[in-house]
């Protein structure tokens, strides 16, 4: 597809208005986090919410509803207090790979997160730089496993470093990071800016992105991420994420 710089920002900044207001969310898994108005809970239901992101959208959100049940409705409370007895019950969920054993493990990890390092987003910014928080995501995963762990659970958070295009997590660092305008994101991150967020690449986005001409690599892969953040960040360096909303909306709903 061939279209000028000009048109293709015409298009997206008019995808973007299209869909980045407050009735996608009644279709997307943001909807989890939003029923929370505590910065710890919405954190924690982003996160988790996040980290089965994949597969049908409806069970996601399904899903992500069980867990926040499965918590009491009362996450960063369940994280921080839990005794061992409460997470029995957490042996029973399953989301496609990510099964109950993985969750008591994100759980416990979690814990070890609030408590050691008084939250997720002091991990996040203490590696950021003025460019991407690759590095970030990369060492927030080595903190996230510093206590007895799982082996299997740690396939379920993506390494940058290791060629990831980490949908799941810049999906989650969009709603914590993007400023809360439209009433989408949650803007409750302020330490870290907007402009170093990377686009959630996913088949759906990436199709779209090559369909656009911002994307040339076939792989969905941290070496595509890099293409496509530095295209986007062309047609806007401040919050060039913001353009998750036109790739994704022009896919999933519009079928480009």
């Amino acid at each position: 597809m061939s279209i000028s710089q000009k048109s293709l920002y015409d298009l997206l900044e008019a995808k973007v208005l299209e869909y980045n207001q407050p009735k996608f969310i009644e279709s997307d898994p943001i909807q989890i986090p939003h029923l929370f108005s505590d910065k710890e809970d919405i954190e924690i239901a982003a996160f988790l919410t996040a980290t089965i992101a994949w597969g049908n959208r409806k069970s996601i959100i399904n899903n992500a509803r069980r867990m926040m049940s499965l918590m009491d409705d009362d996450p960063y409370q369940f994280v921080l207090h839990h005794k061992r007895s409460d997470l029995i019950p957490l042996k029973t969920f399953v989301h496609r790979t990510f099964n109950g054993e993985d969750f008591i493990q994100f759980v416990k990890s979690l814990q070890h997160l609030y408590i050691t390092y008084k939250g997720l987003e002091p991990l996040f910014k203490r590696h950021a730089t003025n460019e991407h928080l690759q590095v970030s995501i990369h060492k927030f995963k080595q903190y996230f496993f510093e206590v007895p762990h799982l082996q299997r659970s740690t396939k379920h958070v993506s390494d940058p470093l290791n060629n990831s295009a980490a949908k799941r997590i810049n999906m989650f660092l969009r709603w914590m990071v993007r400023p809360n305008n439209s009433g989408v994101d949650f803007g409750i991150w302020s330490s870290i800016s907007p402009a170093v967020l990377s686009c959630p690449l996913d088949i759906h986005s990436g199709n779209v992105a090559r369909k656009l001409g911002l994307l040339n690599r076939k792989q969905n892969d941290a070496k595509a991420l890099k293409e496509l953040d530095d295209n986007l960040r062309q047609l806007d360096p401040l919050d060039p994420v913001k353009y998750d909303y036109a790739l994704f909306g022009l896919g999933v709903f519009e079928g480009f």
